[in-house]
């Protein structure tokens, strides 16, 4: 099956208009103090990035990669190795030639950081270091790629910004995209058109942006139109869907938010109990109530509506408090003594009370997780689960993951551009939190690492969602998102999507 991304722009409302050759933005930015495309400190700033600089390797509408600065692509008989043809008629902005020797220099940048074990931050694309093991130029055009393995999610790796070999290592450095970057200071970015862009011109000819160090600044920024336009992730953005005067166009981040469960506890080794804590948690009610809507949700890893995702296993996923209690009951647990939590007699002929502790950690400018994790407990009471919650630092539920001393924590996971889970389910895994066990799902995620084509690729995430489904290793909640809220409609793409927030105004035509 191909699933295609249902995202579609609706009619521009009352008031908003098309830009035209100009567009201001107010955005976000708290740790860039240079223009540094390798190293990104910000969310809002790869936006900004990847107007500039361009890939081997793009991600289309549907999640699939597409040729960017590469044209082609080949793969040997085994896919240890991968043959990418680049564009010869593409220059940086300041003229000179993009070629295979800068595509290779700007790899083995990302790979050296990555395997450098003296620092802590390995790069935004250290990932690339898990896919390959070498990149060379055969020539001047040709990049030839060594995989560490045979796998078609190495296309996803090679999304990496390609940067003049001689000027890696230098604050901005000039890009093959569609603009280039004219002014930067800690206020105020502007980006003018790349006339040496090897596609048609876009009409939007400046964009500049207003830097901001809060949601609340950046809202206001919008509010009294100072800016056409605002990226912004606050809750509060949400007041704006239905206003009449202004557009607002949701995006998917990248952060996954979950539940865990930790299977290596006495209370959650049990299927039972895990699906009735899954059955009792209303996750719509937390996505309309709590986050104000501002969610994408999905039921396992996989983004919903992409060819990625499986829709056979949704209705697996419904709230059901009587079908709850009955898993429960199945595991012996009673409410013996009429005070409202189960219980049950454990080996040693000891009554011992279906309790659980609930860590979360909140992030800076929000409460929302907070008031979700009070929502659990609360659902939970109704089932007979008795929770207590502890609120900590960032720092603090690591230690809790890292050594396995929880029952539950409410936590977000940074998702790779790269469709594959592994990390959280393969038994022994860094990310694999929960302690969660299963030698079918173990497999089926090392099988997915040997996959070469996209419909074999397909077929094994569909089985790992069933088995996820099946085994309820965690509760997925759904991904945050954000808003682009906007005067001027300057894309007619359907995904806008974290990362790249202005995607399609450089083909924009008012």
């Amino acid at each position: 099956m191909c699933l295609i991304l249902c995202l579609t722009l609706m009619p521009l409302p009352a008031g908003a208009s098309n830009a035209t050759e100009s567009l201001s933005v107010a955005i976000q930015l708290n740790k860039t103090t240079q223009v540094l495309p390798l190293e990104p400190n910000d969310r809002d700033i790869l936006s900004i990035y990847n107007l500039v600089y361009e890939s081997l390797v793009s991600i289309d509408d549907n999640y699939l990669p597409q040729p960017s600065l590469a044209l082609s692509w080949e793969q040997s008989a085994n896919a240890k190795t991968w043959t990418f043809y680049l564009r010869e008629d593409v220059t940086f902005s300041d003229g000179t030639p993009m070629s295979a020797y800068d595509v290779v220099a700007t790899a083995n940048a990302i790979l050296e950081k990555a395997k450098d074990a003296s620092t802590v931050n390995h790069g935004f694309y250290a990932n690339l270091d898990y896919f390959v093991s070498s990149v060379t130029a055969k020539n001047a055009y040709t990049v030839v790629v060594k995989a560490s393995r045979p796998y078609y999610g190495l296309l996803y790796a090679m999304t990496f910004p390609i940067l003049p070999a001689d000027r890696i290592q230098t604050a901005n450095p000039p890009g093959t995209g569609p603009y280039k970057i004219d002014m930067f200071s800690q206020d105020f970015i502007s980006l003018s058109v790349n006339d040496l862009w090897w596609k048609m011109k876009p009409a939007v000819k400046t964009i500049s942006f207003k830097v901001d160090t809060t949601p609340r600044e950046v809202i206001n920024d919008y509010d009294y139109a100072r800016v056409d336009a605002a990226f912004t992730r606050s809750l509060s953005a949400s007041q704006y869907r239905t206003s009449t005067t202004a557009f607002a166009m949701d995006y998917r981040t990248c952060q996954l938010e979950v539940l865990l469960m930790n299977h290596s506890s006495d209370r959650l080794a049990s299927i039972n109990v895990r699906k009735a804590i899954r059955y009792a948690v209303d996750v719509d009610r937390i996505a309309r109530n709590i986050y104000m809507g501002m969610v994408t949700r999905t039921d396992t890893p996989a983004i919903p509506g992409s060819w990625t995702y499986n829709n056979d296993i949704t209705g697996m996923f419904v709230t059901n408090l009587d079908e709850a209690r009955r898993l429960l009951a199945l595991d012996g647990w009673d409410d013996s003594n009429q005070d409202g939590v189960l219980d049950r007699l454990n080996d040693e002929g000891k009554l011992v009370n279906l309790n659980m502790n609930l860590y979360v950690y909140e992030e800076p400018d929000n409460d929302v997780r907070i008031e979700t994790a009070n929502y659990i407990k609360e659902a939970l009471a109704e089932i007979g689960i008795n929770v207590t919650i502890t609120t900590m630092t960032f720092t603090g539920i690591q230690e809790k993951l890292k050594a396995g001393s929880f029952n539950l924590a409410l936590v977000s996971f940074a998702m790779d551009v790269c469709p594959d889970y592994g990390f959280m389910l393969i038994s022994g895994n860094s990310g694999n939190y929960g302690r969660y066990k299963s030698q079918q799902m173990t497999t089926l995620c090392n099988e997915l690492r040997t996959c070469t084509t996209m419909t074999e690729y397909q077929q094994k995430l569909m089985d790992i969602q069933r088995v996820f489904a099946e085994d309820c290793p965690f509760i997925c909640l759904f991904y945050r998102e954000g808003v682009v809220l906007t005067r001027l409609m300057y894309t007619t793409v359907r995904d806008v999507r974290e990362y790249e927030l202005l995607r399609g105004i450089q083909s924009f035509r008012p």
